[in-house]
């Protein structure tokens, strides 16, 4: 039972591992912004401690839950292809504008908002999906590159923030990798406002 409790207080204490840290850029410019524009960028990350590309990693299990239960590892596939549109995205952006309108601060993180003049580009960068096996259990990690651009020259980048292994758990049992991970993309957004908040409006 001590070994339990030990090896739970040391899964515990890792979910805070969470690392921000501002690369280049203030936050100046934020301030008086009422909406800012989110691009998402799934294209190039890596997956698991090996650095695994979404590609073999999605091929690998796949074939392991086929091989399972014939059938499994193509329903899981097609719930993990839509996850960045259905769960991680919206996780995002939800905790971005819960923390501002808590704050009492009128500016709306959305996507395809063509009027904004910045543009935020969330650019994953790493994900390892964690695991529940009931009495134990991982959380997700999200590592991401936070970049904010002028919309109309995206090429000048006027902050830019790295996010390394935002923690991604829920309260009780959490069986789902896909679900797991969209709470790293909520702890990365919800780190991020109230990082604006504490910067931008000093």
């Amino acid at each position: 039972m001590k070994k339990l409790v030990i090896a739970l207080l040391f899964i515990s204490g890792a979910a805070f591992a969470q690392d921000m840290e501002v690369v280049k850029g203030d936050f100046a410019f934020l301030k008086d912004q009422k909406e800012i524009n989110v691009v998402f960028d799934y294209s190039n990350f890596t997956m698991m401690k090996e650095k695994k590309s979404e590609a073999q990693y999605v091929e690998e299990r796949t074939a392991d839950l086929n091989t399972k239960i014939k059938g499994n590892g193509d329903a899981w596939k097609k719930r993990w292809k839509s996850s960045p549109e259905l769960i991680w995205s919206p996780k995002f952006l939800e905790l971005a504008n819960v923390v501002m309108t808590k704050e009492k601060k009128d500016v709306n993180f959305q996507e395809n908002l063509t009027s904004a003049r910045y543009n935020l580009i969330v650019q994953t960068v790493w994900i390892y999906p964690g695991w529940d096996a009931g009495i134990m259990k991982q959380p997700a990690k999200v590592s991401t590159n936070l970049k904010f651009v002028e919309t109309a020259n995206k090429s000048n980048v006027l902050l830019e923030i790295t996010s390394e292994e935002a923690p991604g758990d829920q309260w009780g049992n959490n069986y789902s990798n896909e679900s797991r991970i969209g709470e790293g993309y909520a702890k990365t957004a919800k780190s991020l406002s109230k990082m604006i908040l504490k910067k931008a409006y000093k």
